[in-house]
């Protein structure tokens, strides 16, 4: 018997939720918030970024990265978006 921890010795496999809940906890509900907050806060201050470089490549990267932040914060809004349970 070995005495080194094995990753998968004491865990067990959790089963994959065939669907979202219906309705999400208080601290799901805070979380998501955040992270909305976080996609938006990134994508406003890529874009300020942007238009402040003088560097067209640096100008070009603060973009994408906007773009990117503004997906996510558009994916986590749709996930939350009420309208969408229906679906």
């Amino acid at each position: 018997m070995s005495m080194f921890y094995q990753p998968n010795q004491f865990m067990q496999q959790q089963p994959i939720m065939p669907a979202p809940p219906r309705v999400i906890s208080t601290k799901d509900h805070l979380y998501l918030k955040d992270a909305l907050s976080w996609e938006l806060t990134s994508m406003k201050k890529c874009f300020h970024f942007a238009r402040e470089a003088m560097d067209p490549e640096i100008q070009m990267a603060l973009d994408r990265t906007g773009q990117m932040h503004m997906n996510h914060y558009l994916r986590l809004l749709n996930h939350v978006n009420p309208l969408n349970a229906a679906n």
